[in-house]
């Protein structure tokens, strides 16, 4: 059988509408991207619902699904975070996805994001790391990328069965939501009443924390808060490089998307300078994705900015956010080795007029040796819908390229 491998850049919330600021076209239609248009005249497309029609989901579901995980495999954002960070999680911790927020005194959420705070919130985050709350019950904290950070509660008669105290977009200027148990059990109640506590006596920390009051001095959002969501409870999944007996690699600057590579058995990649924004690295994450191609079975490559730019309401930087991953495309397909197949998708469409994830479907496309090629000579979400792979959920669509790559098991005689 022929050997081949397959490298997938994703473009994190690449999908859109049309935009009236974009002589009402698509991000992704306004953007210049000539790399991405060549491999669309070259290869074959098509358009991907991460699930099903109409059906948003997280970018932590949607690259569980990319990865080559069913839905249903799903153990929460919280869990996916703390992997991907590096904290040492163990069965039936609690886990959650956090954000530094700014609150005021009566408890208002002033900004979810802390002014997406990037500077010293490790030192930030240390003062509610091992904070002591209820005997027996151990509280690990630490920052993620930018302003986003990971929660953990380790102890007996804990429950994920609790809500968000994240208002979530667009809800700056409305309180932070109370925790909730999300069923009847004791277990809920005591971890609602734990989290709770845990919220408010971390506030008083913070809201006197030197970096805190510096920020206050220099104008800037105090991090005065954690908002938590997300809640998971760890499971062990069996790895997909196991299933399928390849070996793979996963760069990426989110720690979502490394925590799903590691659940998966992935090799996590990162560096400093490959950031959750525009101002990510793309030359470094193309050198690599060559580099360990040469190495593994298959490589995932990963940008944010352009959910981002969706999430901020901003569609002329989302065009910027998505020429940059034409770059680093591009950089990618000018040493591709004759035996890999490249692979670009999404894992959601992030609509720049919501500013939230919604379920339209996302781009697809493959490109590489014996590929049956379309006639579409464009990448976007128009064209795409008129390609030769048609309309796939995600998990078609990954088992097509594990089939390319020789590793999906025939059915039958």
């Amino acid at each position: 059988m022929l050997k081949r491998k397959v490298i997938m850049a994703i473009a994190d919330g690449l999908g859109d509408r049309p935009h009236p600021l974009l002589e009402y076209k698509t991000p992704l239609e306004y953007a210049q991207t000539p790399n991405l248009d060549r491999l669309a005249s070259e290869g074959i497309t098509g358009m991907m619902n991460p699930i099903s029609s109409g059906i948003p989901v997280g970018t932590d579901m949607g690259h569980l699904i990319l990865f080559g995980y069913q839905p249903h495999h799903y153990p929460g954002r919280g869990p996916i975070e703390a992997i991907g960070i590096g904290m040492q999680v163990e069965p039936g911790d609690i886990v959650f996805r956090c954000n530094f927020a700014t609150v005021d005194e009566n408890g208002i959420v002033v900004d979810r994001r802390a002014g997406r705070i990037r500077e010293k919130t490790d030192e930030i985050a240390e003062a509610i790391n091992g904070i002591e709350i209820e005997d027996g019950i151990e509280v690990f904290f630490k920052p993620a990328t930018e302003h986003r950070a990971v929660l953990i509660l380790r102890g007996n008669g804990l429950s994920d069965k609790i809500s968000d105290s994240d208002p979530k977009a667009p809800h700056d200027g409305k309180p932070y939501h109370q925790v909730e148990p999300m069923d009847a059990s004791k277990e809920a109640a005591r971890t609602a009443t734990i989290l709770n506590m845990l919220l408010k006596k971390s506030h008083a920390i913070l809201s006197s924390h030197p970096i805190n009051m510096k920020r206050n001095a220099e104008g800037k959002l105090p991090a005065n808060f954690i908002l938590t969501r997300g809640a998971g409870k760890m499971v062990k999944l069996e790895p997909i490089v196991q299933q399928l007996k390849v070996k793979g690699s996963c760069i990426a600057g989110e720690s979502t998307v490394l925590g799903v590579a590691q659940l998966a058995g992935f090799k996590p990649i990162t560096d400093s300078s490959m950031t959750g924004n525009i101002d990510t690295n793309v030359e470094l994450k193309a050198r690599l994705a060559l580099e360990e191609i040469a190495k593994q079975d298959m490589v995932y490559v990963h940008i944010k900015a352009p959910d981002v730019k969706g999430h901020d309401n901003e569609p002329f930087e989302k065009a910027k956010a998505i020429e940059l991953f034409d770059q680093m495309v591009g950089l990618i397909v000018q040493d591709l080795p004759e035996n890999v197949y490249l692979a670009l998708a999404a894992d959601h469409s992030t609509p720049c007029e919501v500013g939230e994830h919604t379920g339209e479907p996302v781009p697809i496309l493959i490109h590489g040796p014996g590929i049956r090629r379309d006639r579409i000579m464009q990448y976007s979400e128009l064209d795409c819908a008129h390609g030769g792979l048609g309309h796939l959920t995600g998990n078609e669509f990954i088992r097509t390229l594990h089939g390319l790559i020789g590793v999906v098991k025939k059915q039958g005689n």
